[in-house]
């Protein structure tokens, strides 16, 4: 696959402050990574702004997990956000700390409804072994099946490797598949092409069919029962152990009632 070679200072920057503009903030926490978590690091970061206000900055990035851990990893951030798992090739010295869990759902277009893929049927789709929708069980339509996925940074692409194409020496994905470099641009993609599938972080499932998979529905519900099998981990990633803001902000996430309704309002709560 195309590795990416994104970095956040390249992309554009969401501000989050409790107190006007003029006014000095003490310190700053500065995010980038996952396009998956920062839904959630968003809605955590104004959730600790109305608990502390005027105690603390966010600066919100985004570009793909593999983005979010070299940036912290460099200095360039205080947190790297990441939808996928520490590895090996990881830089040393890192922190995962983990904060909530969540799902991955094959998508189709609405035109389209599959009811549900076993593993064998992923894998031989996203290979590209099945190329033609009139060859999937339970489609609604013929022609070529328009594969989109994600790109190498992306933790939604390697948690999909691990989960549903049998982990890095599992099946690989077909070289003619598109890549997306958000899950957002996975969603649109499927939303428009009745032909095409994909697979996203199931808060941009909305506006596509969220296939079952193994005889699962991916929602919520069944993430939370531990029923549905694509769920995977979300970490803010630090260089070394935490401390000062940072520290304060990640213990809030952890043990704070109001913070983990947060988490539970849209994703799996660990603690």
């Amino acid at each position: 696959m195309l590795r990416t070679s994104i970095t956040a200072a390249a992309l554009g920057a969401v501000l989050l402050a409790a107190a006007p503009a003029a006014a000095p903030a003490k310190s700053t926490i500065t995010m980038s990574g996952s396009t998956s978590v920062a839904p959630l690091a968003r809605e955590l970061a104004k959730g600790y702004l109305k608990a502390f206000p005027n105690t603390v900055r966010f600066k919100l990035l985004e570009g793909g997990s593999d983005v979010g851990i070299n940036d912290v990893a460099r200095g360039r951030v205080t947190i790297g956000n990441s939808s996928r798992d520490p590895q090996q090739s990881d830089p040393g010295g890192l922190a995962f700390n983990r904060i909530a869990r969540d799902g991955v759902c094959i998508v189709t277009n609405p035109d389209n409804p599959v009811p549900n893929l076993s593993q064998e049927q992923v894998q031989q789709i996203f290979s590209g072994r099945i190329r033609n929708w009139s060859d999937v069980p339970g489609a609604k339509i013929s022609g070529t099946i328009d594969l989109n996925v994600r790109t190498q940074a992306s933790g939604t692409q390697d948690a999909f490797q691990n989960i549903f194409m049998g982990g890095p020496s599992g099946q690989r994905v077909a070289t003619s598949a598109s890549q997306k470099a958000s899950n957002g641009l996975v969603q649109s993609a499927v939303r428009a092409n009745k032909n095409a599938i994909g697979y996203v972080d199931f808060k941009f499932a909305t506006g596509t069919n969220a296939v079952a998979y193994k005889g699962v529905a991916c929602t919520l519900r069944n993430a939370k029962a531990g029923t549905y099998p694509g769920l995977r981990s979300f970490w803010m990633v630090t260089r070394g152990k935490p401390t000062g803001a940072t520290a304060k902000f990640l213990k809030w996430i952890r043990t704070n009632a109001a913070a983990k309704a947060i988490v539970n309002s849209n994703w799996v709560s660990v603690n």
